[in-house]
């Protein structure tokens, strides 16, 4: 059913900057219908197990990979051909077979079932709950595979899933649900709604858990409502990623990871790099290297699979980058590469921004700016690389190249940022099915990791189910009632 002057939003191609996508607006009503079919849905779902559950993921998965092409295909478009873009169907592919294999083992480390060590007559066995219903809001940057990050151990874990995508980057639930309703049992309990923030806010009050990727002022929002709602969220709001090359760092080794992790699609990742700081010694040399690479990095203009940047996949975004550049030219940073925005097609580009001159004072070392920009400043000490890589109120990530990793390692352990790279940048991949961590500051709200096996903890609530197996205390004798606490004590 449709809200009484159901409306649509206009979508832009950010290649050509036209519009060619109309997306329908899910009022309140419709939100809280779908929600309350998944709700009923979520009770079978959960009831089958893991076993169950994860044979009908196993069957989505030759779903997804049927529709690999498609899924590619409609990511590109939704971002404007990003490299990662045309990837993505295998890495949803790796995404649900890792959970597979991954999640039985996750559940099982978090078990306990045995004696209290407190009280020894008692049993304590772990049961995992799902959360019923899982609100999942997906940013625009790479937007299939963050709203999927956390769909898919959610799926796992038992809960209902209700995703809304972000409004500027929809196209990709075209392909990704004709998987999704190959497989009834799934389609059961897994499905979207499109609009802008007040289909958001209608996720938000229907669901009993929140997954949201995107800005500190969406984030904030999206926080106190959840606070309102007394639901669980999980937020990760962005960063601005520092790196650290010190004096006896390959030069080679470290333009090269340098300008990856800042450039690729466009710097329009949340742990991009976003602050260079370079030992004086090496500074003149790194930078002149940086340039030299930054100007041999193509543009996508002519064909989105060839060329190494694509256009901003948010045309607003292009506005806060200038705007961020203005600021650091007036301050007295100096731009040696790229700088404007480029109109290819309709489409709005940059290139690889290299600025030398910044300082602290500058919009670009202290927001985030989401765009190809490489700003460069220099550090005498390492105490003073670090204190100038932890002045953010961010912490996703950070890198650390030095001339060896036992250089390398001691650096990385005083920066504060849930993940720091070391000998290379941009390696939140490697986390995946392997380790979890916790962000620092603004770029992590919430609690739990949303990586590692143990990610698929955040949409259980773990109760314990504790037997006594002995005589139960007796309130005329409770003296006897905290015996295994109390050992050798006499009340």
């Amino acid at each position: 059913m449709a809200d009484a002057g159901s409306r649509s939003i206009p979508v832009r191609n950010p290649r050509t900057g036209g519009i060619d996508f109309d997306l329908q607006v899910a009022g309140t009503a419709d939100v809280a219908a779908k929600a309350a079919v998944l709700r009923a849905n979520q009770k079978a779902w959960a009831a089958m197990g893991l076993a169950a559950r994860s044979a009908v993921m196993a069957r989505w998965l030759g779903e997804v990979k049927k529709r690999a092409a498609a899924i590619a295909e409609a990511d590109a478009e939704d971002t404007g051909g990003c490299h990662t873009s045309y990837l993505q169907g295998f890495i949803t592919m790796g995404n649900i077979g890792g959970w597979l294999e991954d999640a039985s083992g996750a559940l099982a480390k978090a078990t306990c079932s045995g004696p209290s060590k407190a009280v020894p007559s008692v049993e304590v066995r772990t049961q995992f709950v799902p959360y019923a219903l899982c609100g999942v809001i997906s940013p625009w940057n790479a937007p299939m595979m963050l709203a999927l990050l956390d769909a898919v151990p959610a799926l796992f874990a038992g809960c209902a899933v209700l995703l809304k995508p972000s409004e500027v980057t929809p196209r990709f639930t075209g392909p990704l649900f004709e998987s999704v309703r190959a497989v009834p049992e799934l389609a059961a309990v897994f499905d979207f709604v499109t609009g802008d923030a007040e289909t958001g806010k209608a996720v938000i009050d229907n669901a009993d858990v929140l997954c949201f990727t995107g800005s500190v002022p969406t984030g904030r929002k999206i926080a106190v409502h959840c606070a309102q709602r007394l639901i669980p969220c999980y937020l990760e709001l962005g960063g601005k990623d520092p790196v650290i090359v010190t004096a006896s760092a390959d030069l080679e080794r470290a333009t090269t990871a340098v300008l990856r992790g800042a450039a690729h699609a466009s710097g329009m990742v949340c742990f991009s790099v976003e602050r260079i700081y370079v030992d004086e010694r090496i500074h003149d040399a790194f930078v002149a290297r940086l340039i030299e690479k930054a100007k041999a990095v193509r543009l996508n203009t002519d064909n989105p699979r060839a060329g190494h940047l694509h256009p901003f996949t948010f045309a607003p975004q292009a506005d806060i980058v200038r705007r961020h550049l203005d600021d650091a030219v007036t301050k007295g940073a100096i731009i040696h590469t790229g700088g404007q925005v480029e109109i290819h097609g309709g489409g709005l580009y940059m290139r690889p921004t290299v600025l030398t001159n910044v300082t602290h004072g500058m919009l670009i070392m202290q927001d985030e700016t989401f765009g190809p920009c490489l700003p460069v400043m220099k550090f005498r000490t390492l105490d003073e690389a670090i204190e100038l890589a932890n002045d953010t109120t961010f912490g996703l990530t950070a890198s650390v190249i030095a001339g060896s990793e036992a250089e390398a390692l001691p650096i990385a352990e005083r920066v504060n940022a849930g993940s720091v790279f070391v000998q290379d940048t941009f390696l939140t991949f490697a986390k995946n099915r392997t380790i979890g961590t916790n962000s620092f500051g603004f770029s992590g709200v919430g609690g739990g990791s949303r990586t590692g096996p143990e990610a698929i903890l955040r949409f259980v609530r773990r109760k314990a189910l504790l037997t006594q197996h002995g005589a139960p205390a007796d309130i005329q004798n409770d003296h006897h009632l905290h015996g295994g606490l109390a050992k050798g004590t006499n009340p």
